[in-house]
């Protein structure tokens, strides 16, 4: 079993009565019927359909829990919290007070989302889990490190938005209709027509793609490479919106 914590990615509670009401009208997902065990892959976009974050949306006791990168926290749970008006929503950062930790290689028999004295293991690939303790409490320790988890989301094609991508990418370039985060039956999300204008009127003229590095060559999010815009890069390998 390899274990890497996972100091890039940031963790926001959404919580209250009004919580799944809330969520299921800012994001891309089926929030209304999302089962308290199952983890999915979800984006927050802005008016103009460009994703402002992309999320692994956790159920957890209380509401949820949402992991995005660590650089975005901040700014995201002050924005998103500018839409709870009346509702019963409490939107905080809880990158601190959580440890997360990528662990794989490890035959378990637990799948989706599960919850036991207060740490959650959830099933991000088969074979691949995020661990989340209390920062108060001992996780255990790293035996790799966090480019060894990152590398693996990239063969996997799950994209990362970061501070340095925001706002840059409708949903469709970085395949998260592919991957599961993009209901196109629910009801209204902020983008949801420039979202499925671009899903149903072929006006995708970039995608996401997994590319080799130069050798020698350290590409960072954000960065132009070979006509494309640069999402994730490790070891080696990288995810790219290429045009089409």
């Amino acid at each position: 079993m390899e274990r890497a914590r996972l100091s890039r990615y940031g963790l926001l509670s959404v919580t209250g009565k009004d919580a799944r009401e809330f969520l299921h009208a800012q994001l891309t997902i089926d929030v209304l019927n999302l089962a308290p065990g199952r983890a999915v892959l979800a984006g927050w976009c802005s008016a103009k359909g460009r994703l402002l974050a992309s999320f692994l949306v956790i159920p957890a006791p209380q509401g949820f829990l949402l992991q995005l990168a660590r650089d975005l926290a901040p700014a995201v749970a002050k924005r998103l919290s500018m839409f709870i008006l009346r509702s019963k929503v409490t939107i905080a950062d809880e990158s601190e007070a959580w440890t997360q930790d990528g662990i794989w290689g490890v035959e378990w028999n637990k799948t989706g989302v599960s919850w036991e004295h207060g740490r959650a293991t959830v099933e991000v690939d088969k074979g691949r889990y995020l661990e989340l303790t209390p920062s108060s409490e001992k996780s255990g320790e790293p035996t790799a490190p966090e480019s060894a988890w990152a590398l693996q989301e990239i063969q996997a094609g799950r994209p990362f938005i970061t501070a340095a991508t925001q706002d840059q990418f409708v949903p469709q370039m970085v395949n998260f209709e592919k991957l599961g985060g993009i209901d196109f039956q629910k009801g209204c999300y902020p983008g949801q027509e420039i979202v499925a204008r671009a899903q149903y009127r072929g006006q995708v003229k970039r995608r996401m793609v997994q590319l080799h590095a130069p050798a020698g060559v350290e590409l960072r999010p954000g960065q132009e490479f070979n006509g494309g815009t640069v999402v994730d890069s490790a070891g080696g390998e990288l995810l790219a919106v290429m045009p089409v």
